[in-house]
């Protein structure tokens, strides 16, 4: 079944002051949308917000994910409908390794009793990780623990070509990757587009979107998404910046106090 990921209306808010101010975005399976910005619009708070985080109290709006109401779950309960969310900053979590977190987050999603097999797992945790040329030692550290920059944005990506999710959140997956990084990472993304899959990209930076050709390109500001359109968008951003935007719109001050 084709994906369909749609927000409407959605506003949010941390310690009572206003950042999102009304989003609407749909995204179709086959899909990627890519959110541009000048720091402190929104974006980062768009993205913990959808995935439930509690620092951010939604206001107002619906989003749903294949016809479920998505704010009406938990975090976890927003996962296994298969909404995923790659981190900007990810967690360290001592004591627990990559493939215990991995297949807990796997068998999380399955039916009581149909757990993936040990050797099936590994087999495939193998495989995906040789496509992002991880070191195989990897599946034996602690979660995050002592990776670099890039090692960790490698792993969000292992992490989301195992779940195998419906609706992918990239948040600034590219800041802090080199060249080499930055390929590996994206073939990740490439590879696993499909029909049954959408995604929303959060980035500043036009350069991963040459590597992820992206169908729409989205402009926020002061918490709204005031402009769209093709990857000639993005690339129009990255050669002008922003200043011609906030003319056409007569946007003033475009930061909401939060990223």
């Amino acid at each position: 079944m084709a994906t369909h990921f749609k927000i409407d209306g959605l506003k949010a808010a941390i310690e009572g002051k206003e950042i999102l101010k009304g989003i609407n975005l749909e995204i179709k399976g086959g899909e990627v949308h890519a959110i541009m910005g000048p720091n402190g619009t929104g974006k980062s708070t768009l993205a913990s917000a959808l995935m439930g985080h509690p620092k951010y109290e939604v206001t107002e709006g619906e989003v749903e994910l294949n016809g479920e109401a998505l704010l009406e779950m938990g975090v976890d309960e927003r996962a296994r409908a298969g909404l995923f969310l790659a981190m900007q900053y990810p967690s360290e979590i001592t004591g627990v390794t990559n493939s215990d977190f991995l297949r807990s987050a796997i068998n999380a999603r399955r039916e009581e009793g149909k757990e993936i097999s040990l050797i099936k797992f590994i087999r495939q945790m193998e495989g995906k990780m040789k496509e992002l040329e991880m070191n195989p030692e990897f599946m034996h550290r602690y979660l995050n623990e002592g990776f670099s920059g890039g090692e960790k944005k490698r792993n969000e990506i292992l992490q989301m070509m195992m779940l195998d999710p419906k609706i992918v959140v990239l948040d600034e997956i590219d800041s802090g990757l080199d060249i080499d990084a930055l390929r590996i990472v994206a073939n990740g993304v490439n590879a696993m587009r499909s029909e049954e899959r959408g995604f929303l990209i959060i980035t500043h930076y036009q350069r991963l979107l040459n590597y992820i050709t992206p169908d729409f390109v989205h402009v926020m500001m002061q918490g709204r998404i005031v402009k769209s359109g093709g990857p000639e968008l993005a690339e129009r951003l990255e050669n002008e910046g922003y200043d011609w935007v906030k003319e056409e719109l007569g946007i003033v001050d475009e930061t909401v106090g939060q990223v």
